[in-house]
């Protein structure tokens, strides 16, 4: 029985077309560095997202996993699982937070926190409040509860009807957040950088304020730190940057190096609230998830990445305002340690684009910024490359532009 082909006798896809993929293919890594299927060598600017933290295929995660290959993949969570409890006590050593539930992605991470956010109200405070506030340009995830939670009605699309639940209003307007808290408010949720929004930093002064209004209120603080945290703006966790410690804050991402896992950490008051049957994940905290997350963790700490990329992070946003500072379409060169971003006055697909022809790798972030996503042991020469490469195609791009 033949299947259906696409153009030029190739077979379509079993896949849903869920993705606008670019035209590479993709199969090796090492460092900073990825290979295609025809040999073609490409600067990482990326990281697959915020993910590939300590490169691609970074030595001391590859033997922790290797050795765990050949001892236990899986058991259920209803079983002790000494990997975890080593992973917890390593984040919470480092933390202000008292406890940790893991999970396998981002979405995840922020599910629970939501979920915990609720019940904590209910079961341990014994009110009604469940609602989230957030903020517009905010991305949370794709379930149909983070997905509410973010503020860009794109990714809504065609999923009514949504749960009720959550408020967006704009960043930066204490006014607006204020007048939206009601009787109904648990929690305010923030990320301390919008990534996925436009790389926009939070201001300082409106970060200490959320955090009084949450405290005036009684109010759970909620920090989404799922592309900013492990080291990415040059602290372990982004809101270290501002002076306040959230109740709850989330992690995927950059936390296994690769390997699929999330974490939702909050202060030991709220312990409480997620008791036996509460919340459960059937892959959660594997064995496996957490070998590449201690050895992601005892990497960090030992090389003191984090200001391995806050310094990085100074050195290539310099250099970039320098290289570009004659360039009439760029506006803003913004961001925080290694999550930069690069603000036109017009739509940068093609940029993109044409930085991949090039031979480096960089991504969107909104349809007017270029985001920058190396990983945290780039070197000054690779972020010299990237910012010879990045100057070439805007200044080429301004100058067709203009013919």
């Amino acid at each position: 029985m033949s299947g259906a082909h696409g153009t030029e006798g190739a077979p379509a896809s079993a896949l849903f077309p869920t993705y606008a993929r670019f035209p590479i293919t993709l199969v090796k890594g090492q460092g900073s560095w990825l290979w295609d299927d025809r040999g073609n060598r490409y600067l990482d600017f990326m990281s697959g997202l915020a993910v590939t933290n300590l490169g691609h295929v970074p030595a001391k995660v590859k033997e922790a996993l290797v050795k765990q290959l050949d001892e236990l993949w899986h058991v259920s969570n209803l079983f002790r699982i000494p990997g975890q409890e080593e992973a917890a006590r390593m984040l919470t050593a480092h933390s202000h937070a008292g406890a940790v539930f893991f999970c396998n992605s981002g979405a995840e991470a922020n599910e629970a926190a939501i979920k915990l956010a609720r019940r904590y109200h209910r079961k341990v405070l014994g009110n009604d409040r469940y609602e989230i506030i957030t903020f517009h340009q905010s991305f949370h995830g794709r379930t149909l509860a983070t997905l509410t939670a973010t503020g860009q009605d794109k990714v809504k699309d065609g999923f009514d009807p949504l749960p009720p639940g959550f408020v967006s209003v704009p960043l930066h307007d204490e006014r607006a957040l204020r007048e939206a808290v009601t009787d109904r408010t648990a929690a305010i949720m923030l990320e301390m950088v919008q990534a996925e929004g436009g790389v926009i930093p939070v201001d300082p002064a409106f970060a200490q304020a959320v955090a009084r209004l949450c405290e005036e209120r009684g109010l759970l603080l909620i920090v989404d730190e799922v592309q900013t945290g492990m080291g990415r703006t040059g602290k372990l966790f982004a809101f270290q940057h501002y002076g306040i410690e959230p109740d709850i804050f989330t992690l995927a991402k950059g936390l296994g190096s690769g390997f699929p896992v999330g974490a939702m950490l909050a202060k030991a008051k709220l312990a409480g609230a997620f008791g036996p049957g509460s919340h459960a994940s059937t892959f959660g905290g594997t064995p496996i998830a957490m070998a590449a997350v201690k050895a992601t963790i005892e990497t960090m700490l030992a090389e003191n990445i984090p200001q391995r990329a806050a310094e990085s992070g100074a050195y290539l946003m310099a250099r970039l305002r320098e290289a570009l500072a004659g360039c009439p379409a760029v506006r803003e060169v913004r961001g925080l340690g290694l999550l930069v971003g690069i603000a036109c006055d017009r739509p940068v697909a093609d940029y993109v684009a044409e930085a991949h022809r090039r031979g480096l790798l960089v991504v969107t972030a909104g349809p007017n910024v270029i985001r920058l996503l190396p990983n945290l042991l780039v070197t000054r020469e690779e972020i010299d490359q990237a910012v010879d490469i990045l100057a070439g195609v805007l200044a080429g791009q301004a100058a067709a532009a203009q013919t």
